[in-house]
């Protein structure tokens, strides 16, 4: 099994061998996997600098003295994968955070649709992106990954519209043949650059929403011959393009 991953604020420089793992990392690592002298971990700022460790000792109920190696810097992977999230009901938006996380996704924009149920306002809203950007952290450590998704402030249609005009190549996911929806399978991706995908409400996107992303040079696409829900069909588009980009190659 692979060494479990810890995040750090900072990493040290050169020329400090050892580093004290305290806190809610510390005690994580202490009292719930209780590693012990000899056993290997990995620390990150899950923002691409980590190095490999391995234990020397466990003080108490939350410090573990680990001996670092070289710190490494993770290079940003490409094509860079961007899914535009519909804000789900109830905990599936968590769902989806965790698993396109564990997946591969590059950063998550949660979105306001017109026909979401589901409204971050106020004080609700900042809870519930506390919540989104807190299961990416520990999606990321559960994959082992070092560089973890941004997941950026909730978006208007009109602000995902200009995302979709930045992108070298924009999609909106789209079940229904009568809107022109291509397979994505299919479709001619670069090279490098940055792709960003829209996942629509569970009520689907609207005309209007879909007028205005095609403004902006997205293209409706189809995943396959069901239905996926909000909260599975961006990891379904993710693990696609990974494929197809070769970067699970």
């Amino acid at each position: 099994m692979t060494a479990p991953v810890f995040v750090v604020d900072e990493l040290p420089g050169p020329g400090r061998g050892e580093f004290v793992l305290d806190g809610p990392e510390g005690r994580h690592a202490v009292s719930v996997k209780r590693l012990r002298a000899g056993e290997e971990v990995v620390l990150t700022d899950g923002a691409g600098r980590w190095a490999d460790g391995e234990v020397v000792a466990a003080e108490g109920r939350d410090r573990l003295v680990v001996r670092l190696g070289e710190v490494v810097e993770e290079s940003v992977e490409s094509p860079r994968i961007t899914v535009v999230q519909a804000l789900p009901k109830g905990d599936r938006g968590e769902l989806a955070v965790e698993t396109m996380t564990e997946t591969g996704v590059d950063a998550i924009v949660p979105w306001a649709a017109s026909r979401c149920i589901t409204q971050w306002k106020g004080e609700r809203g900042a809870k519930a992106l506390a919540k989104w950007r807190a299961t990416a952290r520990e999606a990321g450590k559960q994959s082992r990954r070092v560089r973890f998704p941004e997941v950026a402030e909730a978006a208007t249609t009109k602000q995902v519209a200009a995302l979709l005009a930045q992108a070298d190549f924009a999609a909106v996911l789209h079940e229904d043949r009568a809107y022109g929806s291509e397979p994505l399978a299919t479709a001619q991706l670069p090279s490098s650059g940055d792709i960003v995908l829209v996942v629509g409400p569970e009520g689907g996107v609207s005309p209007e929403e879909l007028a205005l992303f095609e403004e902006a040079g997205a293209k409706a696409y189809r995943l396959g011959r069901t239905v996926l829900r909000t909260s599975t069909a961006g990891t379904a588009a993710t693990a696609l393009l990974l494929g197809r980009t070769g970067r699970w190659s």
